[in-house]
C-alpha cells in the first residue's frame, strides 16, 4: 500500500498500512426509508515516518460526527460509571488540592465524571459540542459549554475563570485532528503546574488483540507512549506519567506537564521500552496487524454464512460505534444478522450505519433467544454475559472476533 498523507502532528509523511474501505459515520443511525443521504468516507490508517503517530488519512468534519442527536451516553454502562467516579476521586485527591482548584474536561458527554467533581464542590467546566448529551449533563448540575475545545475557546475560559489545574479528556482527544490548536489551548489555559490528563484506546492493545473495530471515524489518532511523547515535546509539554486501563478494550491514561515541571514516572520509561522491544511502530508489525485483520474478516464472514446456510438464527448484541467498522468492512448485513439489540433508546427502531441491520430494544433479545449472538460490544463482555445468563442457559452461544473468531 503506497498511499500517503501529511502528519497532523509534525507534518511528516504518513504512509498507509490498513484500508478498511468505505465507511459511514459510526454513530449515525438512520431511520428506515431515510438511508439515501448517508455520508461515507474511506477509512485508511497510516503511520508517520517521523513521529510514529498512527492516524487516519481522511478526516471527517467534526460537525458531522458530534451532532445534536449524538447517541452515545457514557452513563449507560455500570462499568464506565464506576470508572469515571474513581477517576474523579483520584483527580480530586491528587491534583485538585489547592485553595480554589479548577478542572476543565474535553468532551464531558453526559457529565459522568464531572458530577463527582461537582459534588466535591470543585470549580469545573465541561466542553461538549453535542447539545443533546450536554443537556443531560446540565440537568445534573454540571457546568457545560456546547463548544469545541481549541486555542480560541481555551483562551476565553482563561480570561473568565483563570488558570486550570487539570484539563481532562476521556475518549475525546484521539477524536481531534487539530491537535496543534488543542495543545496550544492547553498551554494557554493551564497554570504553571497544571496537567493535561487524557485516556484513549492504546495502539499496543489494538495491535495485540487485532481489535481493528477500535478504528473508526471518531478515532482519528491511535496513541502510543512513543507518539504521545513526541507530540508533547513539540508543544512544550512532557509525558510524565502513563497508566494502563482495562476499559474499552484497553486504554492508556497519559499525563502531560510543562517541560521540566515534574519528574517522569518509572512507568513512562517502562512503556516506552516495551513499545521499542515489541517493535510496535515497525512497518513489519503494522503490516502483520493488517494481515491479521483480513484473516478475522474472512473467518467471521465464513462462520456467519455457514450458520445462515445451516438454518441457524443469528443476531448481534450492542449497536456500538465500533460495530460500524466491522459490519461495513466485512459486509455483514441483515442477510447474515437478523437484528442488533441495544439499550440506547436513541438507536432503537433505527438501522445500523451503512449495512442497515435493524436495531431493537434489549428486551427483544430475551423475548425470543436466538441460536447465536454476535458480540459487537465485546469490550463489555463480562458485564453483558453476567446480565444475559439466561441466553447461555437456553443453549445460546456467543460469537466473538477479538482477538480471533470463535464460538463460546
Amino acid at each position: 500500500m503506497t498511499e500517503s498523507s501529511v502528519c497532523r502532528v509534525c507534518e511528516g509523511t504518513v504512509r498507509a498500512f490498513l484500508d478498511l474501505g468505505r465507511q459511514p459515520l459510526s454513530d449515525a443511525f438512520p431511520r428506515e426509508g431515510e438511508t439515501d443521504g448517508e455520508f461515507f468516507y474511506r477509512l485508511v490508517v497510516g503511520a508517520c515516518a517521523d513521529c510514529s503517530m498512527v492516524q487516519l488519512l481522511e478526516e471527517v468534519p467534526r460537525e458531522r460526527m458530534f451532532r445534536e442527536d449524538y447517541p452515545y451516553y457514557s452513563s449507560g454502562s455500570s462499568v464506565m460509571r464506576e470508572h469515571f467516579a474513581e477517576t474523579a476521586k483520584d483527580l480530586v485527591y491528587t491534583e485538585l488540592t489547592g485553595g480554589d482548584p479548577f478542572i476543565v474536561e474535553l468532551g464531558c458527554n453526559d457529565g459522568i465524571m464531572l458530577e463527582t467533581v461537582r459534588a466535591a464542590g470543585i470549580r469545573h467546566l465541561g466542553f461538549e459540542p453535542s447539545s443533546g448529551v450536554a443537556r443531560v449533563a446540565r440537568d445534573k448540575g454540571v457546568r457545560v459549554v456546547t463548544e469545541f475545545f481549541e486555542e480560541s475557546t481555551a483562551k476565553a475560559v482563561r480570561a473568565e475563570d483563570g488558570p486550570a489545574d487539570v484539563i481532562y479528556s476521556a475518549n475525546t482527544f484521539c477524536h481531534i485532528p487539530y491537535v496543534a490548536s488543542v495543545l496550544r489551548g492547553a498551554d494557554a489555559l493551564l497554570g504553571p503546574d497544571g496537567v493535561f490528563v487524557f485516556e484513549d484506546p492504546y495502539l499496543g492493545d489494538i495491535v495485540e488483540k487485532t481489535s481493528f473495530d477500535q478504528i473508526y471515524d471518531e478515532h482519528f489518532f491511535l496513541f502510543s507512549a512513543t507518539s504521545v511523547k513526541a507530540m508533547a515535546e513539540r508543544f512544550g509539554f512532557e509525558l510524565v506519567d502513563v497508566r494502563r486501563l482495562p476499559v474499552h478494550g484497553g486504554e492508556v491514561r497519559y499525563t502531560l506537564a510543562r517541560a521540566g515541571r515534574r519528574v517522569p514516572s518509572r512507568a513512562v520509561g517502562e512503556l516506552l521500552a516495551a513499545e521499542r522491544d515489541d517493535g510496535l511502530h515497525e512497518p513489519a508489525t503494522l503490516a502483520g496487524f493488517a494481515a491479521a485483520v483480513a484473516r478475522v474478516r474472512d473467518d467471521l464472514v465464513a462462520l456467519l454464512r455457514e450458520l445462515r446456510d445451516g438454518g441457524h438464527r443469528v443476531v448481534a448484541y450492542g449497536a456500538t460505534a465500533k460495530s460500524a467498522t466491522v459490519a461495513n468492512y466485512c459486509g455483514i448485513g441483515p442477510d447474515l444478522v437478523a437484528y442488533v439489540c441495544d439499550t440506547t433508546p436513541a438507536k432503537q427502531h433505527r438501522l445500523t450505519p451503512g449495512t442497515h441491520i435493524p436495531v431493537r430494544p434489549a428486551h427483544v433479545f430475551q423475548d425470543a433467544y436466538p441460536d447465536y449472538a454476535l458480540l459487537f460490544a465485546w469490550n463489555h463482555s463480562q458485564e453483558i454475559m453476567a446480565k444475559e445468563q439466561g441466553f447461555r442457559e437456553a443453549g445460546g452461544r456467543w460469537i466473538q472476533y477479538v482477538p480471533d473468531v470463535r464460538v463460546v
